[in-house]
């Protein structure tokens, strides 16, 4: 008696990397969502700007912001910063439009307590002592890690 055998494994393969990439999909895109969310809206530029990647071939998802407040927001500077690495003492931040400035209108919005001002009265400068982090990403993370998990279960548990 003869026995067949039949290789299945190009099967199996295309089979968990479907229901890897579908998931993958998935995640960042409630990833991306929840992050949205959970980010400060002070002109909605950083929320805004979150968005994911799936590489199909490597099978990994990639969810994040190509702005440097995203940075800032996520881990805090100055004294604020995360791991308490920040600059100490505080700084001022030239109001403007460009690198390294912080727009009027912005500026205007926070209330600081130390302003400069030109001899027009016009804002030049504010001080701070840094950004405390928001964590938006962490958090949006762990708010849906569980149901991540019980969705990959149900995905690759069906096969």
């Amino acid at each position: 008696m003869a026995v067949e055998f039949v290789d299945n494994s190009m099967k199996c393969k295309n089979m968990i990397n479907g229901s890897c990439t579908v998931w993958l999909y998935e995640a960042c895109g409630e990833l991306e969502a929840q992050v949205k969310r959970n980010s400060k809206r002070v002109t909605g530029g950083t929320a805004g700007s979150f968005g994911y990647r799936v590489d199909e071939a490597a099978l990994n998802g990639y969810v994040g912001s190509n702005m440097e407040n995203a940075i800032w927001e996520e881990f805090g500077t100055g004294e604020y910063a995360l791991d308490g690495n920040g600059r100490k003492g505080g700084w001022w931040i030239k109001v403007g439009n460009g690198r390294n400035q912080i727009p009027l209108a912005i500026a205007k919005r926070y209330g600081w307590v130390k302003v400069r001002k030109d001899q027009n009265g016009n804002l030049t400068y504010v001080f701070t002592k840094g950004k405390k982090p928001k964590r938006p990403l962490f958090k949006a993370f762990t708010s849906l890690k569980s149901r991540l998990v019980r969705r990959a279960e149900e995905l690759f548990g069906s096969m």
